[in-house]
């Protein structure tokens, strides 16, 4: 912006544009989106389409509405297509999938498949011009990102009626809703296909590339199938393709999944080797830590103390404390595992003064307990936290509160009109026109006032049935990194597209628990709740 101050006042000296075309503040108004700040993109197409401006065009529009969809103001963007469709825009511009595709995006990265289909309806007729498989690999994309990633497939069974060929994103998108849904069989059977259809059509632009196969690993770390790893790697390592950082990662990732600690090494030398000569190979902290669990888990302390000491000169990128704590819990559960008891005892006293608390239910909560145990829990340096109230196989609807008791908020309401609720409730659910449960807000995460409730939410609810453990929900929620589940009709979870579109029965969070954790008259007890809290927090942080 001071740029486009200065080449104004240029322009006033001298009586020119001074450079100021179409084309510049078309980039200024992307650098406004990419900053999120639509505001003032919208001033500037209004400058640039007014009297003495510039001038817009299908470029400005496409960026303004893209800026829209970010921003959660879809009323605006729609009544801009409306102008454009009816012939009343200034500039003329046209209506054209590339002038849809970005707001189109927009909705789809948010998570919001209501809208983005009723886009898809509204403007069929134009997306569909020149018949590219683009607008699938959108829609498949958006499927991923919903609660229904299997949707895509009934989008690849479209551009087949279409008479459309699938490129390698709509197959690299398809793998990649198949691994999401755990379907790896059906991802694999999708590699053939794609594989086959490459060779029939001759057609190299459409052979499986390092994404496609680094999906597939990613998925198989979870079925413990050697002999489909194995498989993969040696294809991967014999196909004329480009193996990264990213790939080689997936590789050690999925052989230490299947035990195969030997072949993970194998993998882990070669990206040392090759890294000499390359640097962008240079493996980061997480390779490191992945191969030290695998070897803490089996008791071998001598290969963990080198790859903790290897970990800081030959990895790239910084370290992070979260990084820096494990690696010092994964010498203590190698010490543990070696039955170097003293050694492990010294290493949790460090790790206690360290940290200023850790879950029970954690790999390092897990190991201090042995050692605890092993010691004869004599001067014990922890202090557990326990549910007395609770019965962790109970189904969450015994403990959930009703829905409507949390007074969820509107979605689309302005952070500002409803500032003070945060003041009063760390976490707050959100709601559209239908009632449907389409996030939860943190508190945290409201940064920006003049923004709507749904543009700071951390995308689709976590959603579980009425039938779910407390201990499962627990655990989701530490995973998760969040404060609220949502709890629905068993029925409900796989009706839809959305499975935040079923309607919401109640909600269970961390402030509910705490409550559990003794009685409300017992001081002590609110004192072990309020030292809960922070040991959740200080989880969520790492």
């Amino acid at each position: 912006m001071d740029e486009v101050g200065e080449a104004r006042r240029r322009a006033v000296d001298r009586g020119a544009g001074a450079g100021l075309n179409t084309i510049v503040m078309n980039a200024v108004l992307e650098a406004c989106v990419r900053c999120g700040d639509v505001g003032l993109a919208l001033r500037l197409f209004d400058e640039m389409r007014g009297p003495g401006g510039c001038g817009v065009d299908g470029v400005s529009y496409g960026v303004l509405l893209k800026g829209l969809g970010i921003a959660r103001r879809i009323d605006d963007a729609f009544e801009i297509l409306e102008s454009i469709e009816k012939d009343t825009s200034i500039g003329s511009p046209r209506l054209s999938p590339h002038l849809i595709c970005g707001f189109l995006n927009a909705l789809i990265e948010a998570g919001d498949m209501r809208r983005a289909n009723a886009l898809v309806a509204r403007f069929r007729q134009v997306l569909y011009e020149g018949h590219s498989v683009l607008l699938y690999n959108l829609l498949m994309k958006g499927y991923i990102k919903s609660n229904f990633p299997l949707g895509a497939l009934t989008v690849k069974d479209e551009i087949l009626r279409q008479g459309l060929k699938p490129d390698r994103l709509t197959y690299n998108t398809i793998i990649s809703a198949c691994v999401k849904s755990a379907e790896i069989d059906m991802a694999i059977r999708f590699l053939e296909d794609m594989k086959e259809e490459a060779k029939r059509d001759n057609n190299p632009e459409l052979l499986p590339d390092a994404v496609t196969y680094t999906t597939l690993l990613k998925g198989l770390v979870n079925s413990q199938d050697l002999y489909s790893v194995l498989k993969i790697v040696v294809e991967m390592k014999s196909a004329p393709i480009s193996i990264d950082r990213t790939a080689y990662t997936a590789m050690v990732d999925a052989l230490l999944a299947c035990g195969s600690i030997n072949g993970a090494l194998c993998i882990f030398g070669e990206i040392i080797k090759q890294a000499g000569n390359n640097k962008d190979l240079r493996p980061k902290p997480h390779l490191y830590l992945s191969i030290m669990r695998a070897f803490a888990t089996i008791g071998d302390l001598d290969m963990v103390k080198r790859l903790n000491k290897r970990m800081w000169p030959d990895s790239v990128g910084s370290i992070s404390r979260s990084a820096k704590e494990e690696a010092d819990e994964l010498l203590m559960e190698a010490a543990l595992n070696n039955n170097q008891i003293d050694m492990a005892r010294g290493l949790l006293r460090r790790i206690v003064n360290e940290k200023e608390s850790f879950s029970w239910t954690s790999r390092v909560g897990m190991v201090a307990v042995k050692v605890e145990t092993l010691s004869g829990f004599t001067n014990s340096l922890l202090r557990p936290h326990v549910f007395p109230q609770i019965v962790l196989n109970d189904p969450v609807e015994k403990y959930m509160i009703p829905f409507q008791e949390t007074q969820p908020l509107h979605a689309d309401l302005i952070l500002e009109e409803v500032v003070m609720r945060f003041f009063k409730d760390p976490v707050v659910p959100i709601v559209d026109d239908w009632g449907s449960c389409v996030g939860i807000v943190h508190r945290q995460d409201c940064t920006k006032i003049d923004a709507p409730l749904l543009s700071m939410s951390r995308g689709p609810p976590l959603c579980v049935p009425t039938s779910t453990s407390v201990e499962h929900v627990i655990d989701l929620l530490l995973r998760e990194k969040s404060e609220m589940v949502v709890v629905v009709k068993r029925g409900n979870m796989y009706e839809g597209s959305y499975a935040s579109s079923s309607r919401p029965l109640g909600v269970l969070s961390l402030a509910i628990l705490w409550k559990f954790t003794a009685d409300a008259t017992d001081i002590d007890g609110m004192d072990a709740a309020h030292q809960l809290q922070q040991d959740v927090e200080a989880s969520n942080c790492g």
